[in-house]
């Protein structure tokens, strides 16, 4: 049994190391695949709202964008979410939009509650088999990407904020103004 466990990490490190200098293709650690990269345009995605109307980031082109990773059981998040509510009041819809993806499995039977219990009114949409979450890499809740009005992302913000300081203000402005 030792000898054969023995031969399966010789033939794993040969394989790993490569055979006669052939090279082995680079593959990303496990935390660095399917991150957004800072400077990069955003990828697409296409997501139902509250209502099941499908919501496209592309449909914002234009707009600063604040695309925000979220759960309805992530205290984090709940304690987040009145100052994004307090920043998507200070700006208007021509330059500036939230969307909040919930990656709840229950969809709209657990965030309408939640929704109508924080008075929110930026478009929550659902992402529950996480697709849109890994494709942006947001392993951790709550997770935010600021998006410019090019599409391109600039920041990514790991944890709550709050949104409702004069520094977030000026993050969103400095967007907007770009």
């Amino acid at each position: 049994m030792r000898l054969a466990i023995a031969g399966a990490a010789v033939c794993l490190m040969v394989a790993l190391v490569g055979i006669g200098g052939a090279a082995v293709p680079d593959i990303p650690p496990v935390a660095e695949r399917n991150v957004v990269k800072l400077g990069e345009p955003a990828p697409n995605f296409q997501l139902p709202d509250l209502n099941g109307h499908l919501v496209a980031l592309s449909d914002l082109h234009g707009k600063v964008v604040l695309l925000n990773f979220w759960a309805t059981w992530c205290g984090p998040c709940r304690v987040e979410m009145p100052t994004m509510e307090q920043l998507y009041r200070t700006f208007s819809r021509k330059d500036f939009e939230i969307l909040a993806v919930s990656i709840d499995v229950q969809g709209v039977a657990i965030t309408r509650p939640f929704q109508q219990e924080y008075h929110l009114t930026f478009p929550i949409l659902h992402d529950a088999d996480y697709r849109v979450g890994l494709t942006y890499g947001a392993r951790t809740l709550p997770m935010t990407f600021l998006v410019d009005r090019q599409g391109v992302v600039r920041h990514r913000i790991f944890g709550a904020r709050d949104w409702g300081n004069s520094e977030a203000h000026q993050l969103v402005q400095m967007l907007i103004n770009s």
